[in-house]
């Protein structure tokens, strides 16, 4: 499989890229930790933030959130992270939903690097 596709499929579905390439335990680490890291984001009323590149760091949260792929649609077409703001856990939630999209997205790069031989 080329590179690109290894890097598509593990933006995706998180560990996929690792799993095809028989890393399994890295694979099933990311499969699990890092839809869960959504999930909780979500739990606590974090925000899915909108693609509104006037205000810059809204856009780059944006891009971030997207960064998880497919647990990503999943959530927008179920209508899920509104964000409610007067929630205590508020903040916490879009950490969580934000940096498991950037965790993701660093962990499709590893793929793309394994599947170069880099790794």
């Amino acid at each position: 499989m080329p590179p690109a596709a290894v890097c598509v499929v593990s933006w995706l579905v998180p560990g996929a890229g690792h799993l095809m390439q028989g890393r399994r335990q890295k694979g099933f680490v990311f499969l699990i930790a890092l839809p869960a890291m959504f999930a909780i984001g979500l739990f606590l009323d974090g925000r899915l933030f909108p693609f509104v590149f006037s205000e810059p760091l809204v856009g780059l949260a944006a891009i971030a959130n997207l960064g998880m792929g497919v647990p990503y649609f999943i959530a927008k077409a179920l209508s899920l992270g509104k964000g409610v703001v007067t929630a205590a856990s508020y903040e916490y939630g879009n950490t969580f939903l934000i940096v498991s999209g950037l965790l993701n997205m660093l962990v499709a790069i590893d793929a793309y690097d394994v599947r170069l031989g880099r790794k």
